[in-house]
């Protein structure tokens, strides 16, 4: 049995945006659904007497939330199985147990009660840096959440530990019919000028060499595994943070891998993610490989 995607729901803006993105992904793979609203207010259950009828309010509002969410789900594509169920845990540590059991964790880019002035919540954030599964953060401009421009970038890592996210984005080009870009950037140090006298080849050509041998290895097995995916290979001089965020303005979707270290409990989570997961335009993939 394949397992559901399960999205984190608060009843906010950021989280409906996630349920509509969830639905559509859901579509395309043909798996279900599973909505997750993580409230605490057990902790709250005494202030009501045990003899009263009356259920406390966060409770009700829990079961709203949820409900909410599953008609809003149902009314956008009414063929998605669509489950529901109300957590009595902390919203981060009940979604990282939850994608223990899915194939892709959705959360919005902020939750309820998060401040305004927030790029990423504090929920997106823990459960991005600490899942042992893909997360998808959704965010970015009107075009990318609606999924407009046809294509996928993917952020291309070094190959003993990007496979896993290279397996995720020729999954999705290949179930989006779109054409999937994958970017891998390079750099020249400071210290190998190509004015140097004593250098018989310019280094920047080389460090470009590199990076295309590097996309040749990395994609070899997922090329040949997807046939029908069209890829565009790209190697750019520049920052790769840089790079990748100018380039999710064209994209529906922007995906990193990231590694997950074994008995290490702290954020796991680079420089590359953490500024897309932030400022991305379109909806962010962190793809974990353990090492």
């Amino acid at each position: 049995m394949e397992l559901p995607l399960v999205v984190g729901v608060d009843g906010s803006g950021g989280s409906l945006a996630a349920v509509d993105w969830a639905v559509d992904e859901a579509a395309r793979h043909g798996l279900p659904l599973r909505l997750v609203y993580a409230s605490l207010w057990e902790r709250y259950e005494g202030t009501v007497p045990s003899n009263s009828l009356e259920r406390p309010s966060e409770q009700v509002m829990a079961e709203h939330v949820v409900a909410s969410a599953a008609e809003r789900a149902a009314r956008r594509n009414p063929d998605v199985k669509v489950t529901t169920d109300v957590l009595p845990e902390e919203a981060a540590a009940a979604l990282l147990h939850e994608g223990n059991n899915a194939s892709v964790l959705v959360t919005g880019s902020r939750g309820r009660g998060e401040l305004a002035g927030l790029l990423l919540g504090s929920v997106g954030l823990a459960v991005a840096a600490r899942a042992h599964g893909p997360v998808v953060v959704v965010r970015g401009d009107k075009a990318g959440l609606a999924g407009t421009h046809e294509r996928i970038l993917l952020g291309a890592g070094e190959p003993a530990t990007g496979g896993a996210a290279v397996r995720f984005a020729f999954r999705e080009a290949e179930a989006r019919g779109c054409t999937l870009d994958v970017v891998r950037t390079w750099r020249c140090p400071a210290h190998e000028s190509a004015d140097d006298p004593r250098r018989a080849e310019d280094p920047a050509h080389r460090h470009e060499e590199q990076a295309a041998a590097l996309l040749d290895t990395l994609l070899a097995d997922a090329i040949t595994d997807h046939p029908g995916v069209l890829v565009r290979r790209v190697t750019v001089e520049g920052p790769a943070r840089k790079v990748l965020l100018h380039r999710s303005a064209a994209a529906d979707l922007v995906i990193v891998g990231a590694q997950r270290r074994t008995g290490h409990g702290g954020l796991q989570l680079g420089r590359v993610a953490h500024t897309l997961l932030h400022h991305a335009d379109c909806p962010v993939a962190v793809v974990p490989q353990q090492v």
